[in-house]
């Protein structure tokens, strides 16, 4: 049999252009008659068992539509992925990959790959890799086409510009990998939608994904909480409770806030992510879970590995493959459509009239530095749509033109000593009085509904409710 292949198309050459042209790279000549007849049927395919055939013909011969490009373990994929990105840096590559090995997965998405299908595959998983890059790229998406991918009743995958584009293809290419995954950004960029749009592309997304905040656990019960105990295992245990790891079995644990795990905790993680072991409280016998792990932290882990407060044996289990979000003062292009995703979700969660953003009121959006990144501007919008008054918002976000606007009738307050930041602080209590206030007549007085809604924490909640002296009369 002959080292190289070429799968002759016998369609007329009117047919032949009309099917998608598809290279194959398989030095496997069982998988590659294999794929020959699996999908020459409805692909014009042109077959390779060795890599300077491949190479040659890219060198001289016209664009073709996709390249399957088969990789094994016991070759380095960079110089070949190299070689094909020097000669063709716009020919789409999917990859047949037998190699679990983080390393070479890392490389081809790192260098631009459009999927990885694990071996061993069957026909249909590689055809409807095929069909879905053919689909994307007859939709010819763009980098500033907004996008929202629903994710479930109340959260959605948005975004606009190119990095969140880049970010949302690697996120889809990882997920198909089931690796770990290490989601870094500031707090309130949106790692845990990452980890969720995650989990929806693998093939757990039938499973559960469950969140575990590290920080908000105490240390002392995080342990029984990730992996349970044993009736007995300490006082007040009257019986066996499975722990998150086993509820989780099959599906995405989201450990969010992972650079504040415990030491005596991080040991135990290593261990259910070397071998997929874990004892509960109380007990000696191992259980097996099947389980993937994605983590996520806003601290600089390198950091906190040199202060030894993180182990870095785990940081490099947990970084089978990390994905970095940008703050959103790096990428405002995105707060207008943003904002009315915002808007429309406060709707309908609030049971209210979606409110338009005047040109002025975008513009100071797009403007604000937003410290608290999505979450912040997430919070704003709401209260604007509670409030009703895009003045209070302005004056929130820039409160000197606020000022300066509404000069003659401060201006005597500003004269008998309440100065400038006294009035910008009134005005700013005021309106976050006026929306704690109606959100907590929303819920009824529910005080753990308000805080949700209102995305604090019920001990802070509480503290704004005394400071501002609220009370359910006062609602009348």
């Amino acid at each position: 049999m002959s080292t190289s292949l070429s799968y002759p198309v016998s369609a007329s050459k009117s047919t032949a252009k009309s099917r998608a042209q598809i290279l194959i790279l398989e030095p496997d000549l069982a998988v590659l008659d294999y794929l020959r007849s699996t999908l020459g049927g409805k692909y014009a395919l042109s077959l390779f068992s060795e890599e300077h055939m491949l190479l040659d013909r890219l060198e001289h011969q016209e664009e073709s539509d996709l390249l399957l490009l088969a990789l094994h373990s016991n070759r380095d994929p960079l110089p070949l992925l190299t070689q094909i990105r020097c000669s063709k840096p716009h020919l789409p590559v999917i990859v047949l990959s037998g190699s679990s090995e983080l390393r070479d997965i890392e490389t081809v998405i790192r260098l631009g790959v459009k999927a990885i299908v694990m071996k061993p595959f069957v026909g249909c998983d590689v055809e409807a890799t095929i069909e879905e890059h053919l689909a994307s790229a007859d939709r010819k998406t763009t980098a500033d086409t907004p996008r929202e991918i629903p994710l479930n009743e109340t959260h959605s995958f948005v975004r606009s510009s190119k990095r969140m584009r880049d970010l949302e293809s690697q996120a889809a290419l990882v997920a198909r990998a089931d690796i770990p995954l290490l989601i870094l950004g500031e707090s309130g960029t949106g790692k845990e939608i990452l980890a969720l749009y995650t989990h929806m592309m693998s093939a757990r997304s039938q499973h559960i994904f469950l969140k575990v905040n590290c920080a908000a656990v105490p240390a002392e019960l995080l342990e029984s909480e990730l992996f349970g105990y044993e009736q007995g295992a300490f006082t007040g245990a009257i019986k066996t409770k499975p722990g998150k790891f086993e509820v989780c079995t099959g599906g995405t644990i989201f450990l969010d806030e992972i650079g504040e795990m415990p030491a005596i905790l991080q040991a135990k993680l290593l261990q259910v992510l070397q071998d997929g072991t874990f004892s509960r409280l109380g007990s000696r016998a191992p259980m097996k879970v099947d389980v993937r792990v994605i983590a996520a932290t806003n601290i600089n882990m390198k950091e906190a590995m040199a202060q030894k407060t993180f182990r870095e044996d785990l940081y490099y289990r947990l970084n089978g493959f990390t994905l970095s979000i940008p703050p959103l003062r790096e990428r405002r292009e995105e707060i207008p459509v943003l904002s009315e995703y915002f808007m429309r979700k406060g709707a309908k969660r609030y049971g209210r009239d979606e409110l338009p953003f005047s040109p002025r009121l975008m513009n100071t959006l797009t403007e604000h530095a937003w410290p608290g990144n999505l979450r912040e501007l997430e919070n704003v919008v709401n209260r604007y749509l509670v409030l009703g008054d895009e003045k209070a918002i302005l004056d929130e976000l820039s409160p000197s033109s606020g000022n300066e606007q509404n000069s003659s009738g401060t201006a005597g307050e500003a004269s008998s000593g309440a100065g400038l930041k006294a009035l910008v602080r009134g005005l700013k209590g005021d309106a976050e009085a006026t929306a704690i206030a109606r959100v907590l007549e929303g819920t009824g007085w529910n005080r753990k509904a308000a805080a949700s809604d209102l995305q604090i924490s019920y001990k802070a909640l509480l503290y704004k409710i005394k400071q501002y002296d609220l009370s359910p009369r006062s609602q009348a």
